[in-house]
């Protein structure tokens, strides 16, 4: 029986590329990706999109540049097939909202109120390949995968030893897929993923040809537009501004190699 549940586990679960940590995952991309596709498309007809700019263009244009070399990175893995099913799309919505988001498959949205933070190209840069690195290490389906055995109370180990079907997915769980907020109670598994996504996200630029250490001096200006101040990191979905400082830092050298093999 101990061998069937280690076997049932080891099918729920996969492995994130690059970082090779393990992930549950009880629902597939092909239910996942559609229901994104549809709520993004919601998410355009509500919003006002900027098109047609000189920042429209950056995000649109730096986007495709870490889409591109990410898929360089897959086939020359020879993991090409990974990424058959994303559907890429970078806009910018005009909204005075200090964020960017991605949701599963590819579909990224940055809010115009981050683009002062980010300065310049290399800033985009910075947020861009952590949203891409959400969308690559399938963050948002893990974290429905997650939510679903909390909201229903069961066990992942009774959800795969009685055989229960997967989540129904709602629009509001695919949005708190893309990285909403969620409830203390797994704060910190959605830190995890932040963390996670900063890490890719530094080699991910890095492969597109833009120098990962301006990813730190990004973290510094969110620290001062901030006031320097976040909520204490227990109580945050997200690493505080030091904490990510100093895992970008890290994680450097390896960036710096993707980086220079770039050139």
């Amino acid at each position: 029986m101990l061998f069937i549940f280690l076997g049932l586990i080891l099918v729920q679960c996969s492995s994130v590329p690059l970082s090779g940590r393990s992930q549950l995952s009880l629902v597939g991309n092909n239910r996942v990706f559609p229901m994104s596709f549809d709520q993004y498309e919601q998410v355009k007809k509500e919003s006002k999109l900027v098109t047609g700019t000189d920042d429209a263009r950056m995000v649109k244009r730096v986007g495709t540049r870490i889409q591109r070399a990410v898929e360089q990175y897959f086939a020359e893995q020879g993991e090409a097939r990974y990424l058959d099913d994303y559907q890429w799309e970078f806009n910018l919505i005009e909204e005075d909202i200090v964020n960017a988001w991605c949701m599963p498959g590819g579909k990224v949205a940055f809010y115009t109120g981050i683009l002062p933070v980010c300065k310049d190209e290399l800033g985009v840069a910075v947020v861009m390949g952590h949203e891409v690195a959400h969308a690559i290490a399938n963050h948002g389906r893990e974290r429905i995968s997650q939510q679903y055995a909390a909201s229903t109370g069961l066990s992942v180990a009774s959800i795969l030893l009685t055989g229960t079907s997967g989540p129904s997915i709602s629009s509001e769980l695919i949005m708190q897929a893309a990285g909403a907020g969620t409830s203390l109670g797994i704060l910190a598994f959605s830190r995890k993923h932040e963390s996670e996504a900063d890490k890719l996200g530094l080699y991910f630029m890095a492969m597109a040809g833009y120098n990962p250490e301006e990813a730190p001096k990004f973290w510094e200006r969110m620290a001062a537009q901030s006031g320097g101040e976040s909520p204490p990191e227990f109580t945050s979905t997200h690493p505080s501004h030091s904490t990510r400082i100093s895992d970008l830092n890290q994680n450097m050298p390896k960036a710096m190699e993707y980086y220079r093999a770039s050139k």
